[in-house]
């Protein structure tokens, strides 16, 4: 009996694709702090993951099954790639050269994003160590 990496690891598998691209995009604004009339964007993990979901609709994959009327409904949610990209609002006024880049929320951003990253691969190895024992265990 075969066994799908969709089965075993869930939506976990695409969250860290999803984060590994938010810290690819929180880099880009970081390496351009200084560069005049950048403007900081920022991935939307909330609208990425819909979008992942629409794409395992889409190719007939299992989907996360709603188990209360409270659940979202994902089938309602309009697509568009544009939404997963977002410029980042400043908090503080702009220093004059039209660079929207604030260092330490950045900093704060990709920690807090590196952090996410890790508790999902933790779960992801644990998941991976339980295969392992029950294929150990079955032979």
């Amino acid at each position: 009996m075969a066994i799908s990496f969709d089965q075993v690891f869930g939506i976990h598998q695409h969250t860290m694709r999803i984060r590994n691209d938010r810290a690819e995009v929180i880099a880009g604004n970081l390496a351009n702090a200084d560069t005049p009339g950048f403007k900081a964007r920022d991935l939307d993990f909330n609208q990425a993951l819909v979008e992942e979901a629409h794409l395992r609709l889409e190719n007939n994959l299992p989907t996360m099954t709603k188990t209360s009327a409270r659940h979202m409904d994902l089938s309602d949610v309009p697509r568009d790639p544009e939404l997963l990209l977002k410029y980042r609002l400043p908090y503080q006024a702009d220093t004059g050269n039209g660079n929207t880049v604030e260092v330490n929320s950045e900093r704060m951003n990709y920690l807090s994003n590196n952090i996410e990253y890790q508790a999902t691969m933790r779960f992801l190895n644990g998941r991976i160590s339980k295969l392992m024992s029950a294929l150990r265990s079955g032979s």
